[in-house]
């Protein structure tokens, strides 16, 4: 590793350089700016110090912009154990599944130095983790996109730590980044079968589904006797793991909260008081929970009941509609059902990984 001497000047490039890029990325898909190379900086991720390369086993090196540091996003699939997929017509980088060939050995560039380069920021790139499309946002909740520096795919360390589900600390003496797991790592991982209420795809770390069931009814003042949950699932926002839960009461008030998955904070609470319809009410002009589900399994041929992974009723725009996803076949589906006429607003369809 590199002595460490880089001055504070050197080290902060002014924020008008990548503040620039919000009218840029307006009109094009992407943005030319001035960034730095920064092989001075240690990257540890749950203590132990790493080294990135890319595909071909050369050393790629964290990136500076607006006081931001980046790093390469296949290198940073590798540790988190993905696959990593590049697609050229849409221009999406995927990580998804076990991943399935081994880690890339390359050669260290023990003669890479701090120096000024030239990076292009994308708007028109998309990030998929696990089959759902991430959007990154900075501290100050301003949209940031992915980065293009000789053929590597870069993310802001903001965004990193979301999708590896860590906290992140930053070592201005030594130039050190510190990524690790909030509960510290040590957790058990050897068994046949987990119980405590963990959700499905929950990392170590991360508080339990019933957990979050039990802050938001805490929140509400209710007891679990007195609702009836539509909705309880671990779920990613803006790149980090998050607990969507919604209930609602015997006289249909309707609670929807979204809890932070590693803090169990409270980060949005929305309620209603009269306007919700539980799905099995009989409503003059909605269509049933069975209709909607006739409609969607009817785009899938061969598919059945059994295929069904979700089918909700929930509002979106004052509107109710039919939330419903189907896994058939190697594929997934999903539906947005207007509940008052049957019409499939929304329809997607891809790989099921």
């Amino acid at each position: 590793m590199l002595q460490k001497t880089m001055s504070a000047k050197r080290i902060w490039l002014p924020l008008v350089l990548c503040a620039g890029l919000l009218l840029a990325l307006a009109a094009n898909a992407s943005a030319a700016t001035s960034a730095q190379l920064r092989p001075d900086m240690t990257i540890i991720i749950d203590g132990a110090e790493q080294t990135f390369y890319n595909a071909q086993g050369q050393e790629v090196h964290p990136i500076l912009c607006g006081g931001t540091t980046y790093l390469p996003v296949r290198a940073i699939g590798e540790v988190m154990g993905k696959n990593v997929d590049w697609n050229q017509a849409t221009k999406t980088v995927t990580l998804s599944g076990t991943r399935t060939t081994a880690a890339t050995v390359g050669t260290p560039d023990a003669a890479a130095k701090v120096k000024n380069i030239s990076v292009d920021i994308h708007s028109d790139f998309t990030i998929v983790v696990d089959g759902a499309a991430q959007v990154f946002k900075d501290a100050a909740g301003s949209r940031v996109y992915p980065m293009l520096y000789n053929g590597s795919t870069y993310l802001p360390l903001r965004a990193i730590g979301g999708l590896m589900g860590k906290s992140v600390a930053w070592d201005g003496k030594t130039q050190t980044v510190t990524l690790s797991s909030p509960s510290g790592g040590n957790q058990v991982t050897d068994a046949d079968s987990f119980s405590g209420g963990t959700a499905p795809g929950a990392k170590p770390g991360l508080i339990t589904l019933e957990a979050a069931k039990t802050t938001a009814l805490n929140h509400a003042k209710l007891t679990a006797d007195q609702v009836t949950f539509v909705k309880q699932k671990l779920d990613r926002d803006d790149g980090r793991q998050v607990y969507e839960i919604e209930f609602y009461t015997s006289d249909y008030k309707e609670y929807d909260y979204e809890i932070d998955a590693v803090s169990g904070l409270i980060l949005e609470v929305d309620y209603d008081a009269e306007s919700f319809t539980p799905p099995d009410a009989a409503v003059t002009g909605t269509i049933s929970q069975d209709k909607a589900q006739e409609i969607a399994l009817a785009k899938v041929p061969g598919a059945t009941a059994k295929h069904m992974t979700k089918l909700t009723l929930d509002r979106d725009d004052g509107r109710l509609i039919y939330e419903i996803e189907i896994k058939y076949n190697g594929m997934e589906y999903k539906f947005e059902i207007n509940a008052a006429d049957g019409t499939i607003l929304e329809m997607e369809m891809e790989a099921d990984d």
